[in-house]
């Protein structure tokens, strides 16, 4: 202190010499000692008051710490009684801040809770809001299509046409102008020969036969023949015990009359036939042999104007269009006639053609190597065609031929005058089914038409799959009215047998198969048995006469209930919309028109009813390939019952959903449903049916002995819902043409089976576009056994299939009645076997009428059904039955008629982009 004043003062004694007085006035004793004095307690006292202060400021900061860290603090300051109360006083704080704040968590977990409400009430009114705005606009829909169909009511011009009904013909007033007198018999056709005042055309096409024990038209009928014919036409729906309103009259001739003296006898019983009215007209004379000597019996007899069925026939006494020339019945009496038939694959057998024939007179003449003379009898031109024949047989090619033009010694069967049949049935039979094709060979002499011989090689080679060359195109065909033998035979002059090799040798193996299956078709529907030949040859005399055939039987539908038990019914639990998109107007239930073309179909439709369908003998009430109109025939005198899309000026989603369109008049489908003892099961399916547009109504096939429990609750889904009572448990109950069904779409559908309703309206109007196909959700296919051989089936995924499971598949009613009276029994015998494999019987026979396979709608490849009860298709013989199925399935039919298909059929704005003012025709399909 003292040397830093001290260098002050000499620094100012050295700047400025006038201070030096001034410090000389402080160092004077009287004034140094108070200056002394201030200058040291000046800084004490302010050390002082600074350090008090800090200390304070320091203590209080660290309170504060302590508090904060530690509520109880630093508790050292404070004396007992003071600490006690300070802690209650903390105590008291937490347990008003923790009651605050869980205050505060309940009140946000209440706000939390009210949000979510809101919310979920906001989000379940737009969704109603949604519903609501859809039932609308089906509803608009639904108002127009019926204002549309009360309309087309009023205007209706046609009165509903029902199954044609048996009347009584009214006989005196015939319109009848039979032949005169001086008009030969030979001179019979139907206009001039039948009376048709007696057959009305709803007449039902009545037939009274003459029973052959009570009218003995001849003898020596032999008892094969007898038996099977009477038993036959007793089958006939169109049979009747009234001769007085019949409209044709049959009588069973006999073959084996031995002289002239017999054919006076037979000419006389004929005459005296109750009904015959002096002229046979309206009657049908039956002469079937079973032999190959089997001939003419009515040469040289007064038959009148009567007609003659029978194989034998010459070019004079054959009258066309008027009688009748029939395969021999060499058939069994009916039934399934399979058995013994080989299959149609490969195409290509071991011997390209083959022949097997001696002709008598000719015999001489190919020992000796020399030609008959000219004018022999027609012998000279058959010899120059063994010649050529000869010629085929020995042309170097890799073709096998097996041409015998004699039978070696064992002798033939049959006329001197035409070629014979060698050896036995069973030489014969092993023969054709090594033949590709099998030459026959018309009789040499051109006046004979038909013999029993000819028709004999005829039925033998169709039988067997040997396509028939038939040399001598002016013989006649057995029921060439109503089949084309161009697709199942080949047919040519004998002057083509230097090209023969050359024409069959064209004929791919494509072609070889069609005409073999057509082949085999025609055999097993009109050949094969005495019920087929005989309801073949009434079925041609009822279309001359333009009578629609009798209605196909209907299976009953007996209620699993009761008259006086009335079932319980309650609303249906409506579920969850699927989707919030409008599928389809609300109409009430309503049938589709049935026997529309009950005239027409037989006229328009025979060829393809003789030829392709295959059942000419029943009228059904539709047809899968009914016509289609034009498109502008929908807008102009044929709109009745169309539908078109949005008036006809078409449109996206929205106009789609309010009109079915299409190529068809508007329509609905029937749901059958086959269930056994799973009530749950069943009762949830049906409610989930609750609001499916075009819905007509609902048929639950109880298959169960067991009656369904009398306290269960069927849901109310707005459309009928029949329960029929099945006879006895089989899968082939699926298939029944119950009578409940009105509608020519039918669903069929498993009990748990989840299909949602954007779904099922899809599958509808898809098969409207395809009516003869099955249109069905899960695909399968059936695949070669690469180790073994045979088919296999298979559910694997797979980018082909052949096969949609009828679990959930629609078809049209006309297969319902294919499938229960025409298809071969064997098939459903096995599906009650196995208790399997009906629907690939289904399958089979579709694709086997139209040789195209089923279709695949959406993605669905199968259904689950959590928490059902274990179904047949969970077994572990499951699929060994199937594949079984498959192979005896293909050995009925000949073939595997199953075809494949790459594609499946999803909707036509699938995955198409739009703009936002318009909307697809379904949303997730």
């Amino acid at each position: 202190m003292r040397n830093l004043s001290y260098g002050r003062l000499n620094g100012r004694e050295r700047g400025n010499g006038n201070s030096g007085g001034f410090i000389m006035w402080l160092l004077r004793p009287s004034r140094l000692v108070p200056i002394i004095i201030i200058l040291t307690v000046v800084p004490l006292c302010t050390h002082y008051f600074l350090s008090k202060a800090t200390s304070e400021a320091y203590h209080a900061e660290r309170r504060l710490l302590l508090d904060l860290h530690d509520p109880f603090g630093d508790l050292s300051e404070y004396k007992c009684e003071n600490l006690k109360g300070r802690i209650q006083e903390l105590l008291n704080i937490k347990t008003s801040v923790s009651n605050e704040l869980r205050d505060l968590e309940q009140r946000r977990l209440q706000l939390q809770e009210s949000i979510a409400a809101a919310t979920t009430r906001i989000d379940s009114l737009k969704q109603e809001e949604n519903h609501i705005k859809t039932e609308l606009e089906r509803l608009k829909s639904s108002v127009e299509q019926a204002i549309l169909a009360q309309k087309e009511l009023f205007e209706k011009n046609m009165p509903q046409i029902a199954a044609p009904k048996r009347i009584r013909a009214n006989h005196e007033d015939s319109i009848f102008n039979p032949l005169s007198p001086n008009h030969a018999i030979e001179m019979c056709r139907m206009h001039n020969c039948f009376d048709y005042s007696r057959c009305s055309v709803l007449s039902g096409f009545p037939i009274y036969f003459y029973d052959v024990d009570k009218y003995h038209t001849s003898a020596d009928i032999e008892i094969f023949v007898k038996t099977t014919v009477k038993q036959a036409l007793g089958y006939n729906p169109h049979i009747t015990n009234d001769p007085d309103e019949a409209c044709v009259f049959i009588a069973l001739i006999g073959e084996n009359l031995r002289s002239g003296y017999d054919k006076k006898i037979l000419e006389t019983n004929l005459h005296s036939l109750s009904h015959w009215n002096g002229d046979g007209r309206n009657h049908v004379l039956l002469n079937f042999g079973r032999t190959f000597y089997s001939r003419d019996i009515f040469t040289g007899v007064n038959t009148g104007h009567a007609l003659i069925v029978q194989s034998h026939f010459s070019f004079a006494q054959y009258r066309p269009n008027f009688d009748f020339i029939a395969p021999p019945l060499l058939g069994l009496p009916g039934g399934d006639v399979w058995h013994n038939l080989p299959p149609i694959i490969p195409a290509k057998r071991k011997y390209l053609l083959s022949f097997q024939g001696e002709l008598p007179p000719l015999r001489p003449y190919i020992d000796s190597g020399q030609l008959p003379l000219d004018g022999t009898d027609g012998l000279r031109d058959e010899a120059m065609l063994v010649d050529e024949l000869d010629k085929l047989q020995q042309t170097p090619t890799d073709d096998l031929f097996l041409l015998q033009f004699s039978c070696r010694g064992s002798g033939g069967y049959g006329d001197l005058s035409e070629w014979q049949i060698c050896d036995t049935e069973t030489t014969r039979t092993g023969l054709l089914k090594e033949s590709t094709f099998t030459l026959i060979l018309a009789p040499h002499n051109a006046s004979q038409v038909s013999t029993v011989i000819l028709q004999t090689r005829i039925f033998e080679a169709l039988k067997y799959g040997a396509i028939p060359v038939i040399l001598g195109n002016y013989v006649q065909l057995p029921l060439s009215e109503a089949l084309d033998w161009k697709k199942l035979a080949i047919i040519h002059p004998k002057a083509r047998v230097s090209e023969l090799h050359f024409l069959i040798r064209t004929f791919s193996n494509a072609d070889i198969l069609a005409l073999r299956r057509q082949g085999r078709f025609v055999w097993e529907k009109y050949f094969g048995s005495t019920q087929a030949v005989l309801d073949s040859i009434m079925a041609v005399l009822r279309e001359r006469l333009s009578i629609p055939p009798m209605p196909a039987p209907q299976e009953p539908s007996p209620s699993v209930f009761n008259e006086s038990f009335e079932p319980l019914r309650t609303d249906a639990i409506i579920p969850d919309p699927d989707t919030d998109e409008n599928l389809g107007p609300i109409e009430p239930p309503f049938p589709s028109v049935s026997y529309s073309r009950n005239y027409s179909a037989p006229l328009y439709n025979g060829y393809e009813l003789w030829n392709e369908w295959g059942d000419p003998f029943r009228l059904y009430p539709n047809y899968p390939d009914d016509p289609i109109l034009p498109s502008e025939a929908k807008f102009s005198g044929s709109q009745l019952g169309f539908r078109p899309i949005n008036g006809g000026a078409g449109g996206s989603g929205k106009e789609f959903s309010e009109n079915l369109g299409g190529n068809s008049p508007r329509e609905q489908f029937t749901i059958v449903m086959l269930t056994y003892e799973r009530e749950q099961v069943l009762l949830n399916s049906l409610a989930r049916l609750y609001g499916l547009p075009y819905l007509n109504k609902v048929i639950v096939v109880w298959n169960s002995p067991r009656l369904p429990s009398e306290d269960i609750r069927w849901p109310d889904i707005k459309v009928p819902v029949q329960v029929i009572r099945a006879e006895r448990n089989s899968l082939n109950n699926r298939f029944l043409p119950y009578s409940e069904i009105e509608t020519e779409a039918v669903l069929s559908v498993d009990d748990d089976a989840h299909l949602r309703h954007d779904e099922i309206v899809f599958g509808f109007r898809v098969w409207r576009e395809e009516r003869d196909r099955v249109v069905g959700f899960p695909g399968r296919f059936h695949a070669w056994d690469l180790n073994f051989g045979g088919w296999l089936y298979n559910s694997n995924y797979s980018c082909e299939l052949s096969m949609v499971l009828t679990g959930a598949a629609f078809f049209h009613k006309y297969y319902s009645y294919v499938y229960s009276h025409v298809m071969p029994q064997a098939i459903r015998d096995k599906v009650d076997e196995y208790m399997n494999c009906e629907d690939i019987a289904m399958n089979f026979l579709v694709s086997h009428y139209t040789r195209r396979p089923p279709v695949k709608v959406t993605s669905r490849w199968t259904f689950r059904c959590p928490g059902c009860p274990v179904s047949l298709s969970e077994d572990d013989s499951h699929f060994t039955e199937r594949h079984k199925c498959i192979n005896f399935f293909t050995q009925v039919y000949g073939y595997n008629p199953l075809l494949n298909t790459q594609y499946r059929v999803d909707s036509v704005l699938f995955k198409t982009r739009l703009p936002h003012d318009k909307q697809k025709c379904f949303k997730f399909i």
